[in-house]
């Protein structure tokens, strides 16, 4: 490691902060979670849906005493290198790129989808790699600029969604939404559970940014707490207004639920279903955008630490943004959307959260024991009770996810297999650039 390392430019406030949550986010209240009725019904997904938002709960308010005490643009990975040393270290990196690298295209292919139900002739494929384009260049100006950005688009995607409940409301019938409500019984709710972590999906991203954080720990915790209620909120409020507008087979195979839920109450041809699709973009863009900054921030603290090509970690003189880990992110998100479908980028996503989640807890159990005088601005509550839940509930889902999904998890542990090979018989020139 040279002694002078990179370092990135400290811009963000609590409000930049909770954008950039919600931001990452937002896009799954959109589309995603729709694919859980489909192996669940109705019931079935909201009640893993209540699952996974005590998860969420759970988690993110004992994450973040590990963000506050160690604000590192690694995240996860900064926590494992210091609990478990570089092999820990390299567990977490590795899962949290595969979630947010595969959250990414996933959000692309429903951009280009929501593009294509407004002007068909623009094909879904090529919108999509355009927009890695364009929002590669955007988080080029600098994270202030890009932050400004997070926070412009947000808002609207929230004011979207608050408008989408009041229009679709008095069309909401109940006996609608519990229309064959568990088809697949219990096991269709452990089936459901990726497409439930799909409504909160890379929050902890804000952890990525942690090191561009002014005046300190108080403004993580705002921006973590404050966004996961917030996204509690839309995620059970858009599901069940969805829901109840027609049967769940007309929706669970689409990109798009939203504006087709406006278009089947106002008419496909109606002005209010083509702005309604339109708005519904901007939260799209949001989490696209956000989860952009968020995985550019962790393949530059992984090339920082030695553990990926160290070129990956160039950060540009002007606008203190990791250049190389902009662009390489880029390239690999437009390959998987290339080469996967929707739900299958969704499902790895969440595989790769699941295990970030464990390996965090895990994390912090074992610096509560083996560094207790370290600097903890903000204390997980109810400790250990609160972790405890959030790592067995994360256990049992990446149980149900592997029984459910065995080849996409297959393909996720046997590229952690390749990558803890690479790590073992890399050279003793890289081994001592490590960390």
């Amino acid at each position: 490691m040279p002694n002078e390392s990179p370092t990135l430019k400290k811009a963000l406030t609590p409000v930049h902060l909770w954008a950039i949550g919600v931001g990452l986010v937002i896009s799954g209240e959109y589309f995603g979670w729709n694919y859980g009725w489909g192996v669940a019904g109705t019931v079935g997904l909201l009640i893993a849906t209540l699952f996974i938002t005590l998860l969420y709960f759970t988690f993110i308010f004992s994450f973040t005493e590990l963000t506050t005490a160690i604000p590192n643009a690694g995240g996860p990975f900064a926590y494992a290198l210091q609990a478990f040393g570089p092999l820990g270290a390299l567990l977490a990196g590795y899962a949290t790129l595969i979630e947010f690298l595969f959250a990414t295209p996933a959000i692309a292919l429903a951009l280009g989808s929501y593009v294509h139900f407004l002007y068909p002739a623009v094909p879904v494929v090529w919108c999509s790699i355009g927009s890695f384009v364009v929002f590669t260049v955007i988080n080029l100006l600098g994270i202030k600029e890009a932050a400004w950005f997070s926070l412009i688009m947000t808002i609207i995607a929230i004011g979207e969604l608050l408008l989408f409940i009041g229009v679709v409301y008095p069309y909401t019938k109940i006996d609608t939404f519990l229309h064959n409500p568990m088809p697949f019984g219990w096991s269709g709710v452990f089936a459901a559970l990726p497409f439930a972590i799909w409504l909160f999906v890379c929050l902890e991203g804000i952890a990525m940014v942690a090191e561009e954080v002014k005046d300190g720990k108080n403004t993580i915790a705002k921006g973590y707490i404050s966004a996961v209620l917030t996204l509690t909120f839309l995620a059970l409020t858009v599901m069940v207004s969805v829901g109840g507008i027609t049967n769940w087979e007309n929706l669970d195979h689409l990109d798009y639920p939203m504006p087709e839920a406006v278009a089947i109450v106002l008419g496909r041809q109606n002005p209010l279903t083509k702005f309604f699709a339109s708005v519904g973009l901007f939260g799209l863009i949001a989490s696209f955008h956000g989860i952009i900054i968020s995985y550019s921030r962790q393949i530059f603290a992984l090339a920082r630490s030695g553990y990926l090509p160290h070129g990956l970690a160039k950060v540009s003189p002007a606008r203190k943004v990791p250049v190389l880990a902009l662009m390489a992110g880029a390239t690999f998100g437009i390959l998987a959307l290339i080469s996967l479908d929707t739900s299958k980028l969704v499902i790895l996503s969440t595989i790769g959260a699941v295990v970030v989640y464990i390996i965090s807890m895990l994390s912090l159990f074992r610096l509560r024991q083996t560094q207790p005088d370290l600097p903890r601005s903000f204390k997980a509550p109810l400790y250990p009770y609160f972790p405890a839940v959030a790592l067995l509930l994360a256990v049992v889902t990446l149980g149900a996810m592997i029984y459910f999904y065995s080849w996409l998890s297959l393909l996720f542990f046997g590229g952690l297999v390749v990558v803890f090979g690479v790590f073992f018989y890399q050279d003793d020139t890289s081994k001592s650039s490590r960390k």
